[in-house]
């Protein structure tokens, strides 16, 4: 039985061998990405103000749009209102001409091609830059004596590739608008006029994982044909008129940084991520899946803006009886965007649950996440009591 007194003090000593975790960006006492993962700093009894977001917004370069209100660089006017892009799907009527009027698309170098006459830049124009310079075409080319009626009009609108980068969660080379064939509304094509919501900035944005929480909405830069745009979205999450520019192909989007954690960008709207899908994992005995302790797909899926303590509850970690779950523990485990370098927080639940400033140490859960749910004291005796019982049952059959 010495064998076995022995080992039972090695299981009971590993029940407080591991300890709290060690991270690289928080050795010399910075917290990370977020104010909320730094230490506990104060007892309970002391918890008495919030101050996590003066913390996060300590640390902001200014922006880089100036004042607020402005929405939109005095040259990006011309980006306002729909624009011809590669593919789109065009209608060209001139008078009563049979030969010339019919279903035309744009090329792939962005021009209007039509028999008989040159090309007509069309990449990045409105349907009525094109009309006039049809009309141009037509005089110059000696087909009309008089300007002719001439209407261009949108039949379908294509998909558009556009780069994405900077502070988004998932930058990359996206595309938008594509609908498949069998999805096509030809009653909305024989009418005319088409347009779309899919090819616009916020669409991009969203598509690329949506605008992280350093990101500096005041000046998103898009550069089209040489130029570069400034645009401000600071609107979106003040309630306010947005600038929503359509997209076309070529596009390139930059969103730059504020090198700091933004609290008021947390939230829900249509440049924020679409929700946050997050590793779980609360087994007390290993397991083929999650499924006997009510992990799923449901819980993994959860609105963007929750909180540590709200994915705790999800996962499970709280409630139950007192004797035995209280003082269970949650690890948090994330990844700061603009370094790459992972971060481990681990929290007293109870004690979160009980303090007055549970908000100042509650962390955002961000894309990606994973969260653990250790057990009890109670619980880990109990299990390391089951194990000694299980080797002094083999121990005993092997004598």
């Amino acid at each position: 039985m010495r064998r076995l007194s022995t080992l039972s003090f090695v299981l009971l000593a590993s029940c407080a061998a591991t300890g709290h975790p060690d991270n690289m960006e928080t050795q010399s006492g910075d917290y990370g990405y977020q104010a909320q993962y730094r230490d506990i700093e104060v007892s309970r009894a002391d918890a008495g103000f919030l101050k996590s977001a003066r913390l996060n917004s300590e640390t902001c370069l200014p922006y880089r749009g100036g004042a607020y209100g402005t929405k939109i660089s005095g040259v990006a006017n011309s980006l306002l209102g729909e624009k011809l892009s590669r593919n789109d799907l065009i209608e060209v009527r001139i008078g009563s001409d049979e030969d010339l009027s019919g279903t035309y698309v744009i090329s792939r170098d962005g021009t209007l091609k039509m028999p008989f006459l040159p090309p007509i830049r069309a990449q990045g124009r409105s349907t009525t830059d094109v009309e006039r310079d049809l009309k141009n075409t037509l005089i110059e080319e000696e087909m009309y004596d008089s300007s002719p009626s001439v209407s261009v009009r949108i039949k379908d609108v294509a998909s558009a590739l556009v780069g994405v980068s900077g502070a988004v969660f998932e930058p990359h080379q996206v595309e938008l608008g594509g609908v498949a064939g069998d999805q096509l509304d030809t009653g909305r094509q024989e009418a005319l006029g088409a347009s779309t919501e899919a090819r616009n900035l916020s669409a991009a944005l969203r598509a690329t994982g949506g605008v992280r929480p350093d990101a500096d909405l005041s000046a998103i830069e898009l550069r089209r044909n040489g130029r570069l745009y400034k645009l401000d979205l600071r609107g979106v999450f003040e309630g306010h008129n947005m600038v929503d520019v359509m997209l076309l192909t070529g596009d390139q989007i930059f969103v730059p940084s504020r090198q700091c954690f933004q609290d008021d960008l947390m939230r829900p709207s249509p440049i924020s991520p679409p929700g946050v899908s997050v590793f779980m994992s609360n087994l007390t005995q290993p397991a083929s899946s999650n499924a006997t302790s009510a992990v799923g797909r449901d819980v993994r899926e959860m609105p963007y803006g929750s909180r540590y303590l709200q994915a705790i509850v999800d996962l499970n970690c709280v409630g139950g009886p007192r004797a035995t779950s209280a003082h269970r523990s949650g690890l948090l485990l994330s990844r700061n965007p603009v370094t790459d370098v992972s971060i481990a927080i681990e929290r007293d639940i109870e004690d979160m649950l009980r303090r007055a400033d549970r908000d100042d140490y509650d962390p955002f859960i961000l894309p990606g996440d994973a969260l653990a749910c250790y057990d009890s004291t109670l619980t880990n005796v109990a299990e390391v009591a089951r194990v000694l019982g299980l080797i002094a049952v083999g121990l005993l059959l092997s004598e």
